[in-house]
């Protein structure tokens, strides 16, 4: 349990930065071609990736034919797009080049920054693949049920695992969501008291997110917790009040599957 929340803590921390450089290659991209974003559907997805480390720039895109790009995104696509769609694809960004907004000064510092930042990306993917093999195999050796829930994966299982710890330290499921920071905030001055709807978030940060992103994937996939899902939203409660109440059900699941080691099974009503 300790390797789990020592790795899983630094799994955390990786994808962070994964994240902030991502924000900053944006930041770059924003300046020197504003129209990319609207080129493709994930930025960081395979093809533009790789069309970004080999021709970040407009005036890089300009200087290729058509058809020499069109076979560059088919092959970085490894064929999902086609001969016409990759060629329809290149044509529309290599037109994005040549009208763009973008300022055309210092494309070299631009160049450079873009493909130095991509590296760093590279690695820590290759990082963060290596620590969800290990923590695949903690998970595993732990012979959980937590993975039956849906919405929860290894890398899911293994921040709840190792921020719980033993589940025999709380007598009662709310112990749990109180410790998650998932109940209700209150505040209360002389004989006024009232309720708000935002929850406590105190506890374990990276426990309250795991379980937050887990009650948001359930809330679309899961059939019982999706059922709860929409009923609150029939009701007129908003998304993040309906996914907070899924959160805190969640909890109450996963308290009974640890405790209980049996696998999860939806009950629909």
């Amino acid at each position: 349990l300790l390797q789990l929340k020592q790795l899983e803590r630094l799994r955390y921390s990786l994808v962070d930065q994964s994240s902030d450089i991502k924000r900053k290659i944006i930041a770059l991209l924003d300046q020197v071609f504003p129209e990319y974003e609207d080129m493709f559907s994930e930025v960081f997805g395979t093809s533009s990736s790789e069309l970004l480390k080999h021709y970040p720039m407009p005036e890089d895109i300009q200087a290729i034919d058509t058809e020499t790009l069109a076979k560059f995104l088919n092959d970085a696509s490894k064929n999902s797009y086609g001969e016409r769609r990759a060629h329809e694809k290149a044509t529309k960004i290599k037109e994005s080049a040549e009208d763009t907004f973008g300022i055309n000064m210092a494309t070299d510092a631009f160049r450079m920054q873009i493909h130095l930042l991509l590296e760093q990306i590279s690695l820590l993917d290759e990082q963060i693949d290596e620590l969800d093999k290990k923590l695949m195999k903690l998970v595993d050796n732990q012979n959980t049920h937590l993975t039956t829930i849906n919405g929860i994966g290894y890398p899911t299982a293994a921040v709840i695992l190792g921020e719980i710890g033993s589940i025999k330290r709380f007598e009662r499921p709310e112990q749990l969501v109180a410790f998650v920071g998932l109940d209700p905030a209150v505040k209360q001055s002389g004989n006024f008291e009232a309720s708000y709807v935002k929850i406590s978030k105190r506890g374990s940060p990276y426990l309250r997110r795991a379980i937050w992103y887990a009650a948001f994937s359930a809330s679309q996939c899961d059939p019982a917790l999706s059922q709860h899902y929409k009923r609150l939203k029939s009701r007129g409660k908003s998304h993040q009040v309906a996914v907070g109440a899924v959160a805190r059900k969640l909890t109450h699941i996963i308290f009974a599957i640890l405790r209980d080691q049996k696998p999860y099974e939806p009950h629909v009503k």
